[in-house]
């Protein structure tokens, strides 16, 4: 496939400048893909080998996809000046229809991870109207101090920020046995994103509101605080922040929402775009998917290996009544699969961390 066209912006906010990368046209009304990454990130070292897997070329063909990097966060960025005050998650979020406004565009599927899927879950409860679908990966939608947050990500406050980072995005098994990816991604926390700057992002994740949602009543008259939009929730089986992603989900309309714990990220987010009706189903190959109306939805990509996760396994499949009732109800079940399919899989795009799975 052709390279795509690409323009690299600096939007004007009353909160600074944001660094916003558009790659692709967009088409007509179809919305875009619009990604923010998560603390200790940007857009190249969090999507690009995503958006570069030959899986997602299909998608690319469709969509065009802007990156958005929080402020100060891009690569080769100049330290914010002394007394600079960094805008609050909620600030972060008010940005975005400055962003869409910039390139003309109406509507995005949001794919946010972290802070964030934090970021993009605030701007849809906000302006539902411009978000058509969300990916929210690893999705902390509660409100914790930053001194209380910060505690629990490190053990010694002398510990340096990648570290602090480092235990945010990646669970305590991965930290310890999978060295060279760890390195990895502590390379790129120290190399390509401003120090001082991080420090400020980081304070603002770790001091973010409570998004105060709340799961609609079924039949209920009282307007509640929710996505009215269709969301995909992703969780690793090492991420840190599982139970975290499935309390959200527990908050959430469960006739608009799946929560995935996914072997293949590509896949499943070619099935919830199709679900929105923007790809022809030709192009889809395999899959089990399930949605039920009880308390939540999960769905394993690599049964054996979710399953498996410290004190994860029973837990989910108790909390969702995940199981045989839910394989048949589900309307994308196994007689859509091939013999090859999710279960027989090799688990996880190349290179992709057990704990998230998705960003890299």
């Amino acid at each position: 496939m052709k390279d795509l066209t690409l323009q690299e912006h600096d939007v004007e906010t009353p909160y600074g400048k944001v660094h916003c990368t558009l790659k692709g046209v967009p088409k007509g009304d179809r919305p875009v893909i619009l990604t923010y990454h998560d603390i200790g990130l940007n857009h190249k070292n969090c999507f690009s080998p995503l958006f570069t897997h030959e899986d997602m070329q299909e998608i690319m063909q469709h969509f065009a996809v802007c990156h958005v990097d929080a402020p100060g966060q891009q690569e080769g960025v100049a330290t914010f000046p002394s007394g600079y005050e960094y805008p609050s998650m909620d600030q972060l979020s008010e940005t975005i229809p400055l962003v869409l406004k910039h390139f003309g565009l109406k509507s995005i599927i949001g794919l946010g991870i972290g802070a964030g899927a934090y970021v993009l879950a605030k701007f849809a409860l906000d302006y539902h109207t411009m978000v058509e679908g969300l990916v929210l990966i690893n999705i902390n939608p509660c409100a914790e101090g930053w001194m209380d947050w910060a505690a629990n990500k490190i053990t010694v406050w002398a510990q340096a920020l990648p570290d602090m980072i480092i235990t945010h995005l990646f669970g305590k098994e991965e930290i310890q046995n999978n060295h060279d990816l760890i390195a990895t991604y502590r390379h790129h926390i120290q190399t390509d994103v401003n120090q001082s700057n991080l420090q400020h992002f980081v304070k603002a994740y770790g001091s973010r509101r409570d998004l105060e949602i709340e799961r609609p009543v079924p039949g209920g008259q009282v307007t509640v605080r929710t996505l009215k939009c269709p969301a995909l929730l992703v969780v690793g089986d090492s991420s840190p922040a599982v139970d975290a992603v499935v309390e959200c989900n527990t908050k959430l309309d469960p006739t608009k929402t799946t929560l995935l714990k996914p072997g293949k990220l590509t896949e499943a987010f070619k099935y919830f775009i199709q679900g929105m009706g923007y790809m022809p189903s030709a192009s889809m190959t395999r899959l089990v998917r399930s949605r039920t109306a009880s308390g939540s939805s999960v769905t394993s990509f690599d049964g054996s290996r979710s399953r498996s996760h410290t004190n994860d396994g029973n837990r989910s499949r108790s909390h969702t009544n995940e199981g045989g009732r839910m394989r048949a109800h589900t309307a994308d079940n196994q007689r859509h699969a091939p013999p090859d399919g999710p279960g027989e899989s090799t688990g996880t795009d190349q290179a992709v961390p057990k704990s998230t799975e998705v960003s890299c």
